[in-house]
């Protein structure tokens, strides 16, 4: 296994291609932020916001995206963080994470992060530095 510090500029991590989204993860994320905006989890509620469908929730996506450096939690730790909401994501999208590295100095590692949607749309552009140990 390749370890964080041992990337170079311009390689990826793997990626991770999340499960297709469900109600009951919405359902789960509202109560654990304390969101209940019923857009995220009722039907009607999002026509009435006139929207084609319930959306998630932006931060569970955003959530979502520090999983690509939980395998490397013994070597540091996301250090600063940043994000770009692009397009919403609804019900049964399959949201795949990705990150590159764009920056690298002694102790911190300057990522480029996105989050596409199964038809290649971006739903979240940004960056992430991660500060080693």
């Amino acid at each position: 296994m390749i370890t964080i510090s041992q990337l170079n500029v311009g390689d990826s991590l793997k990626e991770i291609q999340l499960k297709p989204v469900s109600r009951i993860d919405l359902i789960k994320y509202a109560g654990a932020s304390g969101d209940f905006n019923p857009i995220h989890t009722i039907d009607d509620e999002a026509a009435k916001a006139g929207l084609p469908g319930i959306i998630a929730h932006g931060m569970w996506t955003m959530g979502n995206l520090a999983k690509l450096f939980t395998e490397f939690y013994q070597e540091g730790f996301l250090k600063d963080y940043s994000i770009r909401f692009k397009n919403m994501v609804f019900l049964n999208d399959v949201i795949t994470l990705q990150a590159e590295l764009k920056e690298k100095a002694e102790k911190q590692l300057r990522f480029s992060v996105l989050a596409v949607n199964q038809n290649g749309k971006e739903v979240i552009k940004g960056e992430a530095v991660y500060q080693l140990y």
